[in-house]
């Protein structure tokens, strides 16, 4: 047992213990106690030693000072693993860059953007993972964290379905956006019952989907993966849409779709290969619907390990320094009435 297993939970009550030491300036300062305490006529003048006669003023002193701490609300963290904290924390990377419009897949004959075929696979996903943390990074030109790790799925779920290519800047970020997954990896996590639960970053991993080849941002994706490596996060890729051409919908002023243009495919499916291998992660590639929810599924199975969650968790020690408090003041009272009478008899 150490100090670190110990917590106060209000510390500024420490403040309040400040009083004392100006109660006995003044007591030294006036013959009559300048402020009305029980037995105050046996508090003690300056001495390096306490005195038998002072004793019982120093009891009691003593008892104001474990009073005082019990107001800080001090703890005891137990250290535990709890299994039914059992789950994964991991982050979903997803490209927004222009070319996620193309609309190469089909639903019922129906032409569908490669972006709208994904996130009904997102949503499935994470409703499937009730007991894991999941975060969304979105990346174009640029890297932005959408939503941090989080249990709630519901209000994530929401957030995915608000996803919209135009949001940023144009351009693909792979690097940047596996970099500003991998940032939120790392955190410790305090719930809101004061529980607070470590998690290694060994149990994360991390979801990259893009339809191109990393040309913005500041980290390039071999260097990402060798971060992701270097902390035991798993990486695994998803590169999205056919090979050759693929009709990308032209819109007018008002935003309604009024034709087609052919535009290639500019994959880089080497680069995601890489960044899968590099952390021991997998890659996939879809382009059809069918192999969307194929890859998640596989990922949903490939990380299913379970592991026994870190677990603080606090025991408040109020009462107990209430008890001892008013204790030490109680015997000091003792102390002080036995003085008294010891004098009047002699």
């Amino acid at each position: 047992m150490s100090l670190d297993d110990f917590l106060l939970k209000d510390p500024w009550w420490l403040l309040a213990l400040l009083v004392l030491p100006l109660v006995m300036w003044l007591r030294s300062r006036q013959p009559v106690a300048a402020i009305l305490v029980p037995f105050a006529g046996q508090w003690w003048k300056p001495t390096l030693l306490v005195q038998p006669a002072r004793m019982p003023a120093f009891v009691i002193a003593l008892g104001i000072v474990v009073l005082g701490l019990s107001l800080t609300r001090p703890q005891h963290l137990e250290t535990i693993t709890d299994p039914r904290q059992a789950g994964h924390e991991l982050m979903l990377a997803i490209d927004l860059s222009g070319s996620m419009l193309a609309e190469d897949f089909e639903i019922g004959g129906q032409r569908i953007s490669r972006l709208e075929v994904i996130k009904p696979v997102i949503k499935a996903f994470i409703n499937n993972r009730p007991n894991d943390r999941i975060g969304l990074v979105v990346f174009a030109g640029k890297a932005y964290t959408l939503a941090p790790p989080t249990f709630d799925h519901e209000w994530l779920a929401q957030q995915v379905e608000r996803l919209r290519i135009g949001l940023m800047e144009d351009g693909t970020a792979i690097g940047d956006g596996l970099g500003v997954a991998l940032s939120r990896l790392e955190h410790v996590k305090l719930a809101a019952d004061g529980t607070v639960t470590q998690e290694k970053s060994q149990h994360g991993f991390i979801i990259l989907l893009s339809d191109g080849g990393n040309n913005k941002g500041l980290l390039k994706p071999k260097q990402s993966a060798a971060i992701a490596k270097s902390r035991g996060i798993t990486v695994y890729t998803i590169g999205a849409g056919k090979d050759g051409s693929a009709p990308y919908p032209i819109f007018d002023e008002m935003g309604a779709k009024i034709g087609y243009r052919r535009i290639l495919a500019d994959l880089d499916e080497p680069a995601l290969k890489d960044i899968a291998e590099t952390t021991g992660g997998q890659y996939f590639r879809v382009d059809n619907t069918e192999a969307v929810a194929t890859s998640f599924k596989a990922i949903d199975q490939s990380e299913r390990t379970q592991f026994k969650a870190l677990v603080r968790r606090p025991h408040d020690l109020f009462l107990w320094f209430v008890a001892a408090g008013l204790g030490l003041i109680v015997w000091g009272a003792l102390l002080a009435s036995a003085s008294e009478r010891k004098e009047l008899t002699a």
